[in-house]
């Protein structure tokens, strides 16, 4: 069920910009894992996605699943190096984030993927990012959520009990380490009234 996007209480920002990342929380996890959390990071989240729901050129896309080509329940764009991106705060958001973990990470943050989760029918399945040196490399994907709180799962690939984080209006999550290889995310399908959510995910060239 859909329902209309309610702006947070604490985000009475008149524009959108990403505050300091000094706050940022790392949870240890197994097998080289990490995850950094910084709750309402980007100020202005709000605008910002009124923003992108307008000025990005959403793709709604259908991929082979056994026998049959199916809709992938939410709307995607991806932005590749070097592509211009739909508005200058992700251009800041990027660059700050390069620069924080610039000296962990060994590079910037160069592409930017972008997902649209209209309403709980809106879901990604358990994955990690593999396609790309996330497979045999460490290495860093940075999530800002703006809209409405959706939750994210993490769990052990292979089977586990599951992490929970509710990430929505700015909140920031950072995976790191063996993170895309030894652990699977998702966002879960929800029968409760949820409002609409778009996820912003920075990564590094060749990880995707």
């Amino acid at each position: 069920m859909s329902v209309p996007l309610q702006g947070s209480l604490l985000d009475g920002f008149e524009e959108v910009a990403p505050g300091p990342l000094d706050g940022v929380r790392r949870v240890q996890l197994s097998d080289g894992a990490w995850v950094d959390l910084l709750p309402g990071w980007l100020g202005g989240a709000d605008l910002l996605f009124d923003r992108l729901v307008t000025a990005v050129p959403w793709c709604a896309d259908r991929r082979q699943m056994y026998d049959r080509v199916v809709d992938v329940p939410r709307l995607l764009r991806f932005y590749e190096e070097g592509q211009e991106l739909p508005d200058p705060a992700l251009d800041a958001a990027r660059i700050a984030l390069s620069e924080h973990y610039f000296d962990e990470l060994g590079e910037p943050f160069r592409t930017a993927g972008l997902c649209y989760y209209r309403d709980g029918a809106d879901s990604v399945a358990w994955h990690g990012d593999t396609s790309g040196r996330g497979a045999t490399h460490d290495t860093m994907v940075a999530i800002v959520s703006i809209g409405a709180p959706r939750a994210l799962l993490l769990r052990p690939r292979g089977g586990g009990a599951s992490l929970r984080y509710p990430l929505g209006h700015g909140d920031l999550i950072v995976m790191g380490g063996s993170c895309q290889r030894s652990w699977e995310h998702a966002i879960p399908k929800t029968r409760r009234p949820v409002g609409p959510r778009i996820s912003i995910q920075f990564r590094p060239r060749g990880v995707r």
